[in-house]
């Protein structure tokens, strides 16, 4: 990284879990640099959705390095998701038309329920360590459901709606920031995962509203089916790396869904 920048500037990890991203300070000027990110992060900086794109570089080897303005702020807490804020930016996300044809010009192709049913499958085949009444009844469930969870409706999702990724700046603009799982699906995906972890299921209706969806009996079931196949996929993906404390968290939410699994 020193070489980008120039050795005026201090280069430092910026945490995360992929080891490529870095804080550079040069007197009162700070910059989050990242190997390799999202290449629609011009868009996304344009949308005001992640902090402002400073600029681009290519390296000699293919990788680009991209340099945001370092973000002053805070991470939402687990208790901030329930709020409107959250729910309309994650509406304006999934609603926008710039950031869905910029995904699509890339290449990408809708992540259908049968592709991912197909992949769960296939994680789950010869694994001996999972439960397998349980992994057996809910792809099963995923199996039974699967027309009816089909639409229409495609957009493109964050996938990884973690309260550390919603950052709110010390302007209060609200930002939601690493975008590197980011695909082409249906918006209960995000759904799923947001409102089965930090919103009661009573508030799910209002917090809805707030989206700019109406709460009906397919979008309930879209969401419970996505909650269980990806609560499935985290099961297997973390067990198979070692990490039963986190493998252990998702077989307990497949579980809290078992009176609907074994139906």
């Amino acid at each position: 990284m020193e070489h980008v920048l120039g050795s005026e500037w201090s280069i430092s990890p910026a945490g995360g879990t992929s080891g490529e991203a870095f804080l550079a300070e040069k007197q009162n000027e700070k910059l989050f640099l990242k190997r390799n990110s999202s290449p629609f992060l011009a868009v996304l900086s344009a949308e005001g959705i992640v902090p402002k794109l400073v600029w681009t570089k290519r390296l000699e080897n293919g990788d680009v390095i991209t340099a945001q303005r370092w973000l002053e702020g805070r991470v939402l807490s687990k208790e901030e998701m329930k709020e409107d804020k959250v729910a309309k930016l994650l509406s304006k996300i999934h609603h926008s038309s710039e950031i869905l044809h910029l995904f699509m010009r890339m290449g990408k192709k809708p992540l259908e329920p049968a592709n991912l049913l197909v992949r769960l499958i296939n994680q789950y085949r010869g694994n001996k360590r999972v439960d397998q009444a349980l992994i057996a009844h809910a792809l099963e469930f995923l199996h039974k459901h699967l027309e009816q969870v089909k639409t229409q409706e495609k957009v493109v999702c964050h996938s990884d709606l973690n309260h550390e990724n919603w950052m709110q700046g010390e302007d209060d603009h609200l930002y939601l920031i690493d975008w590197d799982q980011a695909v082409i699906a249906d918006p209960a995906i995000d759904l799923s995962m947001l409102l089965y972890q930090y919103v009661p299921s009573s508030e799910w209706e209002d917090w809805l509203n707030m989206y700019g969806a109406e709460y009906d009996h397919n979008l309930h079931l879209r969401i419970q089916w996505y909650m269980i196949a990806l609560s499935l996929s985290y099961y297997i993906r973390y067990l198979e790396k070692g990490d039963y404390e986190y493998s252990l968290k998702w077989k307990n939410r497949l579980m809290q869904h078992k009176m609907v699994i074994y139906s």
